[in-house]
């Protein structure tokens, strides 16, 4: 993909539990799940401890961008979730800068992630484990398409 920087990329669920991460190879063709974190209110040094581990993960694998889904209402505008979302992302980019932030419309995803997390027989106590993670990958997959499709 010309005029794409390869790099590591983090795909980003903001919930109000949960963080759902995904990661994508350096080429920017596949998201696979990364880890779920639980929402955190304690902090170290003021940071939540949420961001801070997000913050380790972008040095660890130094992204050249984070892509966080935004929950944008059905008609195209922004509810509380999204409110919620664009804080916490402006938080975590004052933590990782200048590692620039992706804000992308994920009206859908935790629909579609746990709806193909079903298909595949995972449900119930199992789903709610892994549909953070599943959603965050629906976030970075379909980015990193709109990427390609761009080139």
């Amino acid at each position: 993909m010309s005029g794409f920087q390869r790099g590591v990329r983090l795909g980003v669920d903001v919930g109000q539990v949960r963080v759902g991460v995904a990661i994508c190879d350096p080429d920017g063709i596949l998201a696979t799940p990364l880890v779920t974190l639980p929402r955190d209110v304690a902090t170290i040094d003021g940071i939540p401890t949420d961001i801070s581990e997000l913050a380790r993960l972008v040095a660890l694998h130094e992204t050249p961008e984070v892509v966080v889904g935004l929950p944008v209402t059905l008609s195209g505008g922004n509810g509380p979730a999204a409110v919620s979302v664009r804080a916490y992302a402006d938080k975590l980019a004052e933590v990782i800068a200048p590692v620039p932030i992706r804000l992308v419309d994920e009206r859908m995803s935790t629909v579609v992630a746990s709806r193909r997390l079903s298909e595949r027989g995972v449900r119930g106590r199992r789903q709610r484990a892994v549909v953070d993670q599943a959603a965050a990958v629906e976030i970075l997959q379909s980015w990193l398409d709109a990427q390609r499709r761009r080139m």
